[in-house]
């Protein structure tokens, strides 16, 4: 685990707007990044009407759910979260990979940064922490967020 995070940069959101799409599965943990994310964009100045949220059925539909977002033209950027736990077999793989390629294609094909808030777990306890216990992802994506946001607009 990356105890490198960068330090979160201050940065006034109140002009930003963001998007965060969030899968339903594995909900509870998912509900802890989303308000984890949502505090931080709060907290940065981003007004509750400014930040609009998107519910998929899991990790899998968001890439194409980012897209449909992203086609609206209406954000700053886009937050992408989702919880996928390893099981018996190897699908957990092919829905990580192919979120995560998804993500990152409708990033650079739209010009809207992605976060990619995807958390890949071996197990509930990694993903548990990392969602609802003490390494704060959520926070983090949502720090990456307005970053991004504020580069984007930087170029615009």
């Amino acid at each position: 685990m990356s105890q490198l995070s960068p330090e979160p940069v201050k940065i006034d959101g109140s002009e930003f707007r963001v998007a965060i799409v969030a899968a339903r599965y594995n909900q509870v943990y998912v509900d802890g990044l989303l308000e984890a994310a949502r505090s931080t964009l709060r907290d940065a100045g981003v007004a509750e009407d400014q930040i609009s949220i998107e519910r998929v059925p899991g990790s899998n539909e968001l890439p194409i759910a980012v897209q449909m977002v992203a086609g609206k033209g209406r954000y700053d950027v886009i937050i992408a979260l989702g919880v996928i736990i390893a099981g018996g077999t190897k699908h957990f793989e092919l829905v990580a990979d192919a979120s995560n390629i998804g993500l990152q294609q409708v990033s650079l094909d739209s010009g809207i940064p992605v976060v990619n808030g995807v958390i890949v777990g071996d197990n509930e306890e990694q993903v548990k922490e990392r969602c609802v216990g003490s390494i704060p992802k959520g926070v983090e994506f949502g720090q990456c967020a307005l970053e991004m946001a504020q580069l984007r607009r930087s170029y615009r």
